[in-house]
């Protein structure tokens, strides 16, 4: 019998009503006794990390979380981490980069219902992480949500309030479950010994573009930030409004070595900054790096990564293009 750790953090799924509306209250503990037949599944020790809303997770949170697998790495076969459900994403990105090659599974699970609920989907979603804990064909970080396994760097929240919520952008499911039953896709590359991080720089900001964008705001944004990512409009590219101020303001930052990362506010089929001229202005510029197929999850995480151990534009570079977990399939 497999030796799992679940580790609680909050969330939706771990909510009881208050007085001011949903708020986490279930240790991991509480919430097992709801799902009698895990124990019959695994062995489960629990470690409640900390208990909040996800809309409420920073970086420090998710340093919290890789310092806590590192500690324990040795001890248990597989990991469930309980989580909510609107930053998931950015926290199975953010592992993804922190805990890298890690052979054992490490689930994050959640619900968009809490688990006293007589409609909920957080027994169906806990059960089905423990299993895929308990795999040996699953390795690294993953989603496990309404009956689907989604690589980290690959996940994100497409419905708000649908049991479905969570799709795999640009990449194939892992695999699925039905009844408790995995069936496995794709097994992802491992190391017998994983690496583990804890520190991320977090001066890395994300802007969306819309029409008639002020300069000002990626000024603001660059003045204070390492790096910016700018989803753009379609395949990528900045518009000149006829005064060139978003480009001047660019290069005006990118000289002084912040980062710039394009990549499009399109869910599906990733950003090419070499179709159009608004777009092929950017690529000549070495602090300039584009997503293509990545999700902005994982950018956004991979430069906190990133930019903690370097900003050397050649090497920043050479790690962002570097794949993670197939964050990055398509690079020019």
């Amino acid at each position: 019998m497999k030796n799992i750790l679940m580790l609680g953090t909050g969330g939706t799924i771990a909510s009881e009503m208050t007085p001011e509306g949903l708020a986490p209250e279930l240790t991991p503990a509480q919430l097992l006794r709801y799902v009698p037949a895990i124990s019959d599944l695994c062995r489960v020790d629990c470690l409640s990390l900390f208990s909040i809303d996800s809309t409420n997770i920073t970086p420090a949170h998710w340093c919290a979380i890789a310092r806590a697998l590192e500690e324990n790495y040795d001890r248990y076969d597989g990991f469930v981490i309980s989580h909510g459900t609107d930053t998931m994403a950015y926290t199975a990105a953010a592992l993804s980069y922190l805990v890298q090659g890690a052979k054992k599974p490490i689930m994050l699970t959640g619900a968009q219902k809490p688990i006293n609920y007589d409609s909920t989907d957080s027994k169906l979603n806990l059960m089905d992480a423990f299993v895929c804990a308990c795999a040996e064909e699953l390795h690294g970080v993953n989603i496990v949500f309404s009956g689907r396994v989604i690589l980290g760097t690959r996940a994100r929240k497409t419905c708000s309030k649908s049991f479905a919520a969570f799709s795999s952008i640009n990449y194939p499911d892992v695999g699925i479950l039905h009844d408790h039953l995995l069936m496995p896709y794709i097994e992802g590359a491992y190391s017998d010994q994983p690496e583990f991080f804890t520190r991320l720089n977090s001066r890395v900001g994300l802007i969306k573009m819309i029409p008639g964008t002020d300069f000002e705001l990626l000024e603001f944004m660059l003045e204070r930030k390492d790096a910016l990512i700018i989803e753009c409009f379609g395949v990528g590219g900045l518009p000149s409004y006829s005064d060139d101020q978003l480009f001047d303001t660019v290069r005006r930052y990118t000289d002084r070595g912040k980062f710039i990362v394009a990549t499009t506010q399109v869910q599906n089929e990733g950003s090419d900054l070499s179709v159009y001229s608004v777009g092929h202005r950017l690529k000549g510029n070495r602090n300039v790096l584009e997503a293509y197929d990545m999700t902005t999850e994982a950018a956004l995480a991979k430069m906190m990564w990133i930019l903690d151990r370097t900003k050397e534009p050649e090497e920043v570079s050479r790690l962002f293009y570097t794949p993670v977990a197939h964050d990055i399939l398509y690079r020019g």
